[in-house]
This record gives C-alpha cells, sequence and structure tokens, in this order.
C-alpha cells in the first residue's frame, strides 16, 4: 500500500507528463534535465538516447523502470517512449512533443504462487504539453482528448491467455493536467487534474471450469489535488528510509458520480449480477513521517444485486458510506495519535426484501444508521515499515506498539426502531500485564443508553426469529447491565474499570 501511494503520481507522470503555466525563460535541455530528475526521484532507472538541435533536444528509445522486487518476490514495472521532443518557444516556454502510442510492461515473480506479466498499450489522442517557468520551478500544463489503456500479452507461469480468456481495458476522457516542479534540498510536485470520465471493463473466463466474470463501469469528473517531496535516488522497497530522508505525499481525489455492471458465472457458486450508482466519492490519503491516513466517503449509493443462489431481488441504498484511518508509521519515544471511524447513514433496503424477513410489516423500515469515532495514543518501539526490523518482528511474534489511551468519542447504532449510544474514555497501563490476562490494564469508563431496546426484543419475539426463554435471558443480562432511563424504554450503563482492576456496572462489581 505505501508503495503504491508514492509510485503512483510518478507512474501517471511517466505516462502523461503533467504541467501548468508561468511564463518565464528555460531551455529545452533545463526542461529534459527537470524530467530526468523527477523520474529518478521518483524510484525510475532512466534509459534514452538524446540529440541536441538548435532549437531543442531529442529523446529515443526511452524507457523507464521500476524495480519492485522485495522480500517477497521480484518484479518490475517499465514505461517505453518511442520519442520525445523538448521545443524551444518564442515566448520562453518548451513544448514536449509526446509521442501517441506508449507501451508499459509488467512483471512479478512471487517467491510463492503464480508468476504474472503482462503489457499495456497506451494510445493518446491529441496530446497537448507546454513546460514555462524557471529551471528550479517549472510549471507543466497537459491536456489530451482521450488516453486508452489496453492490456495484452497477459502470461502466468509462461502460459499466454488471450482476451478471449482475460482482457481489461480503461478509457479517460478530456484529461486537463497541471505540474509544478520545484527544486531545493527535495523535489517537490504539485499536482492538479480534471479527467471528464473514466470508463473501465474487465473481461475474465476460466475455459476449463466455465467460470466467468465481466466488470463494466464509469466515473465521472474525477478530480486530483495533491503534492509529494521525493527524496534524492528513493528506494520503493525501504518506506522508512523515505520517510526518514523526508518523503511527503498527501492528495484528494474527487468523482462525481458513476455506475458499474457486474456479471459472473461459477460452476460452484452460481451465477448473478450486481449493478451499483453513487453520486459522488471522495478519498484522501496522506503519508508523512507524521503518519499514514486515509478517508473514504460516498454519496448516494444504490445497488441492486441478484444471485441464482438466492433468486430475489436485493436492493439497498445509503445517502452516505465513509471510513478513516490514521495511525503512526514510525518509532518514538512519545506517545502518537491513532484514529478509525465508521459512518454509514440513511442505509434503506428493498420492500421485497423486507417481506421475505417481515411480511406483517412489523418492524419498522426507517433508515439504519452507525457513527462510530475512535481516537487513542500509543507508542511506536520499531519501525514497522523498515522490511528488516519488520522481519524480526514476524519472527518474534513481537507488537510494533503500546496502547495507552482509547476514546469512544461516538458510537450511535439506529435500527429496527431501537438506538443504542455510547462515549467513555481508558488509560492503559502497559506495566500491568496480569490483571487482564496479558492485556494492558485499563482505567475509565464507557457510557452507554439503550431506546426501544425492549420493544424490538418483543418484536422479534412475536415474529418468531428469537424464543420468548432466549428474549427472557437477554432481559436478564440487559437488568445485570443496565438500569432504567429517564425515558419510556429506555436503560443506560457505566461501565468502569477502577484503579484496581475491578469492572462495575452502574457501581456494582462484576468482575
Amino acid at each position: 500500500m505505501p508503495r503504491f501511494t508514492f509510485t503512483a503520481p510518478c507512474a501517471a507522470l511517466a505516462l502523461c507528463m503533467p504541467a501548468s503555466a508561468a511564463l518565464a525563460d528555460v531551455s529545452a535541455a533545463e526542461v529534459w534535465s527537470d524530467w530526468k530528475a523527477m523520474m529518478t526521484s521518483g524510484g525510475y532507472t532512466l534509459s534514452a538516447v538524446e540529440a541536441a538541435s538548435s532549437n531543442g533536444v531529442s529523446v529515443s528509445d526511452m524507457s523507464l523502470t521500476m524495480d519492485l522486487s522485495d522480500a517477497n518476490g521480484q518484479g518490475a514495472l517499465t514505461v517505453v517512449f518511442p520519442a520525445i521532443r523538448f521545443v524551444e518557444n518564442a515566448d520562453g516556454s518548451v513544448t514536449i512533443e509526446l509521442p501517441t502510442d506508449t507501451t508499459i510492461d509488467v512483471a512479478m515473480a512471487p517467491n510463492s504462487g503464480e508468476a504474472v506479466s503482462f503489457a499495456i498499450d497506451a494510445k493518446v489522442t491529441d496530446p497537448v504539453m507546454t513546460a514555462s517557468g524557471d529551471p528550479d520551478d517549472l510549471t507543466y500544463n497537459y491536456t489530451t482528448a482521450a488516453t486508452d489503456l489496453v492490456m495484452r500479452d497477459l502470461s502466468v507461469d509462461g502460459v499466454g491467455l488471450g482476451p478471449d480468456i482475460a482482457s481489461a481495458s480503461v478509457t479517460l476522457q478530456d484529461t486537463f493536467y497541471v505540474l509544478t516542479s520545484k527544486t531545493e534540498d527535495l523535489k517537490t510536485l504539485t499536482q492538479t487534474a480534471k479527467i471528464g470520465a473514466v470508463t473501465y471493463s474487465f473481461d475474465f473466463a476460466d475455459p476449463a471450469s466455465s467460470d466467468s466474470m465481466d466488470l463494466n463501469g464509469t466515473i465521472r469528473d474525477v478530480a486530483f489535488d495533491g503534492g509529494v517531496d521525493l527524496p534524492p535516488n528513493m528506494d520503493p522497497t525501504d518506506v522508512n528510509a523515505l520517510l526518514n530522508a523526508g518523503f511527503n505525499f498527501g492528495g484528494t481525489f474527487t468523482t462525481q458520480g458513476g455506475s458499474y455492471d457486474v456479471t459472473f458465472n461459477s460452476r460452484t457458486d452460481g451465477s448473478g449480477t450486481i449493478n451499483a450508482t453513487s453520486e459522488g466519492a471522495e478519498i484522501t490519503t496522506a503519508l508523512s513521517p507524521a503518519g499514514l491516513s486515509y478517508a473514504l466517503s460516498q454519496r448516494g449509493v444504490n445497488a441492486n444485486m441478484l444471485f441464482t443462489a438466492f433468486p430475489i431481488p436485493v436492493s439497498f441504498a445509503a445517502a452516505e458510506v465513509a471510513t478513516n484511518v490514521q495511525m503512526p508509521v514510525q518509532k518514538s519515544n512519545d506517545a502518537q495519535g491513532f484514529a478509525m471511524g465508521v459512518a454509514m447513514q440513511g442505509l434503506t433496503v428493498s420492500d421485497t426484501l423486507w417481506g421475505i424477513f417481515d411480511p406483517a410489516g412489523q418492524l419498522p423500515r426507517s433508515p439504519a444508521n452507525l457513527l462510530l469515532d475512535l481516537t487513542g495514543t500509543g507508542k511506536v518501539l520499531f519501525d514497522y515499515l523498515d522490511p528488516a526490523q519488520a522481519e524480526v518482528m514476524a519472527q518474534a511474534g513481537t507488537a510494533p506498539g503500546t496502547l495507552d489511551t482509547l476514546a469512544l468519542n461516538t458510537l450511535e447504532l439506529e435500527a429496527g426502531g431501537a438506538r443504542l449510544t455510547g462515549a467513555g474514555a481508558f488509560t492503559f497501563d502497559n506495566d500491568d500485564l496480569v490483571t487482564f490476562g496479558g492485556f494492558p490494564r485499563p482505567q475509565g469508563a464507557v457510557d452507554l443508553m439503550l431506546t426501544g431496546g425492549n420493544t424490538l426484543l418483543d418484536t422479534l419475539v412475536n415474529m418468531g426469529f428469537v424464543p420468548a426463554e432466549q428474549a427472557m435471558g437477554a432481559r436478564m443480562m440487559m437488568g445485570l447491565f443496565a438500569v432504567p432511563g429517564d425515558g419510556p424504554d429506555t436503560l443506560t450503563s457505566r461501565i468502569e474499570v477502577n484503579p484496581e482492576g475491578h469492572v462495575l456496572a452502574n457501581g456494582q462489581r462484576i468482575r
């Protein structure tokens, strides 16, 4: 995952090379030199034949290779450009004449498992690129009407698989890309991209079993804003060393909606279709010495599914689905923060599905909601992104750090007419691993409130989903851990761990 995070901007650059505009004098040789610096700083090995002319530089037989080998196996990605010309303009800018056809070769040979190789043909329609500025602060502007990426020559363990067995294609329409390249101690790339639409198609078939899957989709109005600081001569396989050298990546992808269709057939699992749409999405990610963060949200989600194993149409919709993760990545003697969150707002399912489980309509069919927000602190004891330290940790079975604090900031779960909320916080004594059987001893409390729980339980008994004796046992458990609240059908509970390691429910010791 970290490797993709910081190689993706460079790979995109290698495919279509971007830019923006600010007029100043720069020579073709200086722009070509900046290209080479960006590629090598991005982890590529560059090979090319260059020739100077009176008004520019011509580059032929250019290839960019990234070594993807690590402890798990060998691998490489190579981008081949037949020819590129850097032409100086009268206004002090430089036009980069790109080829319309480019090849990308990928080969992966894991230590265990199947070796895979394939090529991608990239065909660009009407590419236009200019560079302007000064040698240490260049801006590239790039536009193209379309970029078509088509996979070919897929091979698994040396056996070729034709397009009737596996095919993949992606098309980018109306691309506008701006990249600013600044050179100081690090190479800093700032990027802005807009794509009118991305369409994709992936088809796979197994002639031995007749299993198949077809995936087709479209994403509308894709945009990206972000940047990366690249240390010189970086090694993509050693993320920890990159971070120590100043690597810093952050960016946000947004879309304005899309749709996809999946059709599959399996001899063992049956066949089916999935159709889904969304009104838009946002993905924000960052990796730096401060930590790794990732946040995804999708709004206006609708999905329809039909499977032969369950021949009733299944449909659901959600106003929003979101998740976020934040975690430290480097060793520190000081506690560092982490976070995790999940949100699902306005989840509904179709009346057809409701009718199977609740034909009489006894359960409220209002939208379900879930909110979970956790934060905390802990110490990272090892640089677990360092391959050598990670291997030692794996062999020793050592945890990478300690848990110092944990806070439940928000818990909200609403479904079937019942609502559960909660909040609380704990600290952890990592010197006491005895009281809780190897887990650091917690101290703190969490407050919970359940509204409508008894009513929901009664309804489930009436529907026959829960036997009456099990419902009685559930009520006895609720009576042990909860007390009546102020409102009707409301239970509250305070679960506390005191400094002695005793667990109390509403002041009564239960451990």
